[in-house]
């Protein structure tokens, strides 16, 4: 049996450890809809008015209040509030980008279903006028009205021209049998008839 040897080398994958803190993972899905209410609300006029509120009260209040009132001093250029603007500013460049990014990716998918929706509707028009195109050629051996009028027009009038010979031809016929020519009648004679007419 081989012996098993421990190696510490540089080619054995070290242990993973265990963390000292929780791993912290927000979920992605509620902190991007929070981060693009909050962008969307600083994108709007306001925003806009409440931080100019908020300045104009924060150096109105330093500079008129008493001195043992207030808290950021006017001598040193207001820097307590320089770090607010400066942190708030720090902080809305992430948030908006986020932001940014997520409409980036409801873009894409979008994009994707306008595509695969055309797509669709390209394959739809395509059948539709092969089936047309289908429809158009077998309506060419469809007889059409004037064509089936124009048929029976001259079957009709083959039928009177062959009606009219035939009767010509009967009244030829019984002409040259005797008979009657107004009424195209032959004659039938009686025995005791043809006798008399032998007599006389």
């Amino acid at each position: 049996m081989a012996e098993q040897r421990k190696t510490s080398g540089l080619d054995t994958p070290l242990a993973a450890r265990q963390r000292f803190w929780p791993k912290f993972s927000p979920d992605p899905d509620a902190f991007g809809s929070t981060t693009e209410k909050f962008a969307r609300f600083m994108g709007t006029p306001q925003f806009l008015v409440y931080m100019t509120i908020f300045c104009a009260f924060w150096l109105i209040w330093n500079s008129i209040a008493p001195v043992a009132w207030r808290f950021d001093d006017a001598s040193i250029g207001f820097t307590a509030l320089t770090l607010m603007l400066s942190l708030q500013a720090s902080y809305a460049a992430p948030l908006l980008l986020l932001a940014q990014n997520r409409q980036d990716d409801r873009d894409r998918v979008s994009l994707s279903e306008d595509r695969a929706r055309a797509e669709r509707n390209l394959y739809d028009t395509e059948y539709l006028t092969r089936e047309l195109a289908s429809l158009r050629l077998a309506l060419r051996d469809v007889a059409t009205r004037d064509y089936v009028r124009s048929e029976l027009r001259n079957v009709l009038e083959e039928l009177l021209e062959t009606t009219d010979g035939e009767e010509l031809n009967l009244r030829a016929k019984r002409k040259s049998k005797g008979g009657n020519p107004q009424t195209g009648l032959i004659e039938t004679v009686q025995p005791g008839q043809n006798s008399n007419r032998k007599n006389n």
